[in-house]
This record gives structure tokens, C-alpha cells and sequence, in this order.
């Protein structure tokens, strides 16, 4: 089991930055992929950033360039810059762990967290 606490989301003008936290309730060192996806109203949720455990990263095309995403496992945390935000990308933010385990592999998901980007 994993539980996951998104932090950071709120409201910001285009052009601005915010950065989204994601802590985790176990040492994150061993959890295969950790990711971030996003969902507005009427749209299924999609992937935004994903960082596996050896580091290597994926973007969206639409945020590449903009968001950068990390992990720091000392701090059982993932991180998502978002630079030069757009109205687009007003959406919840889902944090996502992916473990392979002796049973299987399962997915874990957090509270989500609001991000709008609005003048």
C-alpha cells in the first residue's frame, strides 16, 4: 500500500509557475514509475510527466519545454515545475505511483489537487 498527498495547486496568471508536491507514505526509492496525470470535466485523465526509478523522464507534447518533473527519494516526494502555464492546463492534478510487486502490479493514487490558471 501507498498513500499519496498531492500540495501546491491553486490559482495563477498565465505565464506563471507553480510547483506541485507529491509525498509518499513509503520510501519511493523502490516504486517503479511515479507519475503525474490530469483531468478536466469531461475528459478522461492523461498523463502529464512520468519519472521511472532509474531517473529517465516522458513528458506530454503539450508541456514539454514547461514542465519538468522530479523526485527527490529522501524526502519520499515527486515534484512538477509547471513554467509558463497556460488556461490549457487548468485541470486537477493526480499524483500516480505504479509498483511492480510479488503480487502483481497495482497503481496508487492521490486526493488530487486543483490547478487554474486564470488572469
Amino acid at each position: 500500500q501507498v498513500q499519496l498527498v498531492e500540495s501546491g495547486g491553486g490559482l495563477v496568471q498565465p505565464g506563471g509557475s507553480l510547483r506541485l508536491s507529491c509525498t509518499a507514505s513509503r520510501s519511493i526509492s523502490s516504486i517503479n514509475r511515479m507519475s503525474w496525470y490530469r483531468q478536466t470535466p469531461g475528459k478522461q485523465r492523461e498523463l502529464v510527466a512520468a519519472i521511472a526509478g532509474g531517473g529517465s523522464t516522458n513528458y506530454a507534447d503539450s508541456v514539454k519545454g514547461r514542465f519538468t518533473i522530479s523526485r527527490d527519494n529522501a524526502k519520499n516526494t515527486v515534484y512538477l515545475q509547471m513554467n509558463s502555464l497556460t488556461p490549457e492546463d487548468t485541470a486537477v492534478y493526480y499524483c500516480n505511483a505504479f509498483l511492480i510487486g510479488v503480487r502483481g502490479a497495482f497503481d496508487y493514487w492521490g486526493q488530487g489537487t486543483q490547478v487554474t490558471v486564470s488572469s
